[in-house]
């Protein structure tokens, strides 16, 4: 039995390991927990979900050195699940993968130096390409399950159809990221409601068929 300690970047990321992942990797004898990454700490709170605009990576690092000396025992393993889109300049690796233009290689950069960073057998980071929505790409066509007007699930595959047929190639520049592109089609889209409700009627299956980088991570989950 292997306790998995997730840090997500937000609230929609948190829905998702609790709702679509929990019961999947559960029954594989892995069980994971989820806590938002915390953003600050005053005298009389915390402060959690999204990264803040300095400092960020200093304030993510020590949380999660935290949470791993609170949590001792060799059977517990740490990742992340953040997006790759507006990752904070200062994350381990971010310089040295600017301008690399293949995605994967990009990540693996990233990926890697944080890794090295935390410097810990237990923790293995997750970056996610680009974003969570990325993930909803896999099948437009549950978008229709939600939203009932007219075209958007044909504009919603000419999306992928535009980006090789590969979800996890539609990219991260501030208009064209996978949540502007599904907003400028469904500009009522709730994030942390419809997506999860989505992510839910895709099913993990479909996600891992479509985008390689996460199927990957499931696989290295499902093998702890």
């Amino acid at each position: 039995m292997i306790h998995l300690y997730i840090t997500v970047e937000g609230q929609t990321e948190k829905e998702f390991v609790d709702r679509v992942m929990r019961g999947y990797l559960s029954d594989r004898d892995v069980f994971p927990c989820s806590r938002l990454v915390l953003t600050s700490r005053d005298k009389k709170k915390e402060h959690r979900g999204g990264f803040r605009r300095t400092a960020a990576y200093q304030t993510v690092k020590d949380d999660i050195l935290i949470w791993m000396k609170e949590q001792k025992r060799d059977d517990c393993r740490f990742t992340t699940m953040f997006d790759l889109y507006a990752l904070p300049d200062d994350f381990p690796g971010m310089k040295e993968a600017t301008g690399v233009s293949d995605p994967y290689s990009r990540i693996r950069i990233v990926e890697d130096a944080f890794s090295a960073d935390i410097n810990d057998h237990r923790f293995f980071p997750y970056i996610q390409l680009y974003e969570f929505e990325t993930l909803l790409f896999s099948d437009v066509s549950f978008f229709s399950d939600v939203y009932f007007e007219n075209g958007i699930v044909q504009e919603l595959k000419q999306i992928v159809v535009d980006h090789n047929d590969n979800p996890e190639l539609i990219d991260d520049g501030e208009n064209t990221a996978p949540s502007k592109r599904i907003m400028s089609i469904i500009p009522e889209y709730d994030k942390v409601t419809a997506g999860t409700l989505i992510a839910e009627s895709i099913g993990l299956d479909l996600m891992r068929n479509r985008c390689s980088h996460f199927s990957d991570w499931l696989n290295r989950l499902e093998s702890l």
